[in-house]
C-alpha cells in the first residue's frame, strides 16, 4: 500500500511513531493531562490528542508547555539522532 503524504513526511498520525514526549513528562512529574490543560487553556481533548500524538502542538503551544512543566522545550521532542 502506498504511504501517504502524512506518513513520507513523519508526521505524527495515528499508528505512527511518536513526536513528542508529553504524556511521558507529565508521567514523571506526577501531573495529569487534565491539568496541564488548565494550565494552558487548551481543552482535555486537545491536550489529551497531543499526549497521545495524534496531533502535535504548535511551536509556540509547545513553548508554553515546556514552561509550564519547567523543562527544556527540547525534553518534549524525540530525538532525530541517537
Amino acid at each position: 500500500m502506498p504511504q501517504t503524504q502524512t506518513q513520507k513526511n513523519n508526521y505524527s498520525v495515528k499508528g505512527e511513531r511518536a513526536m513528542n514526549r508529553i504524556k511521558e513528562i507529565l508521567k514523571v512529574q506526577g501531573r495529569s493531562q487534565a491539568w496541564l490543560s488548565t494550565q494552558i487553556d487548551k481543552s482535555y481533548a486537545v491536550v489529551t490528542n497531543y499526549c497521545n500524538n495524534n496531533t502535535q502542538p504548535s511551536i509556540e503551544v509547545l513553548r508554553n508547555i515546556a514552561k509550564t512543566l519547567d523543562v527544556d522545550i527540547r525534553e518534549l521532542l524525540m530525538p532525530t539522532k541517537h
